[in-house]
């Protein structure tokens, strides 16, 4: 695996299906590819990937893997990847994170813009019923972006698997269910 985060979504997959396989996945912040190859793990040679960095990703080997370098704060970055998505995704990951500079509210404020322009683009990428997994920060902000993604999905939990580090306020939010 190309980074050790690829088995907190190995994890999060096993727990709770997502993703499965066949689904047409969206992986924002996809550097280096760890995800990408969970993802590819769950999905199978019939699923479709299409992930999205800042920074090119080295090719991971599969046919129905593909990048898209963009920045996903980007406004158009919405249009791009469903010109390169074969259909509504069933799945969307978000992975992000911003460059850390030690300043731990800024740091956490930095994440939760990644953690909206992520749920931004859900929105405008996601089938109806499908899911979003998002990273997010322990923070005083995190019950309000709950509530954002509330407004999208009929569930939304909080999901933090046994690959993170103990000491990490890292986690992330599962929305199933996903409103158009």
């Amino acid at each position: 695996m190309r980074s050790r985060a690829a088995y907190k979504l190995l994890q999060i997959s096993d727990k709770y299906g997502i993703p499965s396989d066949g689904d047409v996945v969206l992986d924002l912040g996809c550097a280096p590819g760890g995800w990408l190859q969970a993802a590819r793990k769950s999905v199978g040679p019939s699923g479709y990937i299409l992930g999205v960095d800042v920074r090119p990703v080295k090719d991971l080997g599969f046919q129905n893997i593909h990048i898209l370098v963009g920045d996903i704060a980007e406004s158009s970055i919405s249009s791009r990847i469903l010109e390169n998505l074969p259909r509504p995704a069933d799945v969307v990951l978000c992975d992000a994170s911003p460059k850390f500079c030690g300043v731990a509210e800024v740091d956490r404020l930095r994440q939760l813009e990644l953690s909206r322009r992520a749920l931004e683009i859900s929105s405008d990428t996601l089938r109806d019923g499908g899911a979003a997994l998002i990273k997010v920060m322990e923070s005083e902000e995190l019950s309000d972006f709950r509530r954002s993604m509330a407004d999208h999905f009929e569930q939304v939990r909080l999901v933090k698997p046994q690959a993170s580090r103990s000491g990490s306020s890292e986690m992330y939010l599962l929305g199933r269910g996903f409103k158009k």
